[in-house]
């Protein structure tokens, strides 16, 4: 069974071929033949060891990905979200070890998978469970009512995009950064309102609303500089689990998406939302599983607009 990942952390060159077994499929588990994979930076935290508490040596092959799409081959006996054999689908995945998304074989609890959105190539459903159930968390954890302001860092990327388009479902009014490339793209989201991105952004949110907006959801990982356009009392979404450190004027939330993984009801509302046009899915482009070192590179050399997807 083919998969790709390391048996030493490293750069890109360390994702190679993997043969590694197939997992037993647990009674309220979904097996499936995955055909596509987004690659995220989790990813990159995966494969050179960032992401591990004693980074030494990666643990007998250690494949990244949590985001996979696919056919379902088999169900085990408890299964019953309505999905049956044969059925394409889309799934949040937690790795751990062997078991990630850039595997061909790819065994999940049923909660995490659900139906590829109509009308989607696997390759697209493939950029959606993972960052836009982070933006759906983010977002619920800030508490906002409709009409309350939310910044939004990053807004280019597949999480701020997300974020973009939610919120704006939600009622929110959206404040989101942009590099003079990308302008069109994050109008084209539904911000509200775009203002540059880098140093600038904070001081021009505070220009146009001095007291600092009600939210920010942080996918461009300011942490601590973002904090200063968020109003006293305010909310703030992180998504690489800075707490706010010892400040106590903004409540800071980190967002781990493993913790919502098995919220299937989560998942499925997306899937209608991409359905109903609500939200976008992006690929930037699909690549042969077997050259996820190029797709690493390509992600880590920035400026990838929508999600690189690795397709077996």
């Amino acid at each position: 069974m083919t998969a790709i990942g390391v048996t030493t952390y490293g750069g890109p060159e360390a994702l190679h071929e993997l043969d590694v077994p197939s997992e037993p499929l647990g009674a309220s588990d979904v097996r499936i033949r995955v055909t596509a994979a987004a690659v995220s930076p989790t990813d990159t935290g995966v494969r050179s060891g960032q992401r591990d508490d004693k980074p030494a040596a990666a643990p007998p092959g250690a494949v990244p990905g949590m985001d996979a799409a696919g056919e379902v081959v088999e169900l085990g006996a408890d299964v019953d979200t309505g999905l049956a054999v044969g059925d394409r689908v889309m799934a949040v995945v937690v790795p751990s070890g062997p078991h990630g998304a850039y595997r061909s074989d790819l065994v999940v609890p049923a909660a995490s998978v659900t139906r590829v959105p109509a009308g989607a190539s696997d390759a697209e459903a493939s950029t959606l469970p993972m960052n836009s159930l982070t933006a759906r968390f983010a977002i619920d954890s800030l508490q906002l009512q409709p009409g309350q302001v939310l910044a939004v860092t990053g807004a280019a990327g597949a999480f701020g995009g997300y974020v973009v388009q939610l919120a704006k479902a939600d009622g929110l009014v959206v404040v989101a950064d942009a590099a003079e490339k990308d302008h069109d793209l994050v109008e084209q989201l539904g911000a509200d309102v775009i203002l540059p991105r880098g140093d600038g952004f904070v001081d021009a949110v505070l220009e146009r609303y001095p007291d600092g907006v009600d939210g920010l959801a942080d996918g461009a990982v300011l942490n601590e500089r973002a904090l200063p356009a968020v109003k006293d009392g305010g909310r703030m979404a992180t998504v690489r689990g800075w707490d706010g450190g010892d400040q106590s004027r903004v409540t800071v939330l980190p967002v781990f998406v493993r913790e919502h993984a098995l919220d299937h009801d989560a998942l499925d509302r997306l899937r209608q939302q991409v359905e109903d046009g609500v939200v976008t899915l992006r690929v930037a482009d699909t690549v042969p599983a077997a050259e996820a070192g190029e797709a690493h590179r390509r992600l880590e050399a920035g400026g990838v607009r929508g999600r690189l997807v690795l397709t077996f």
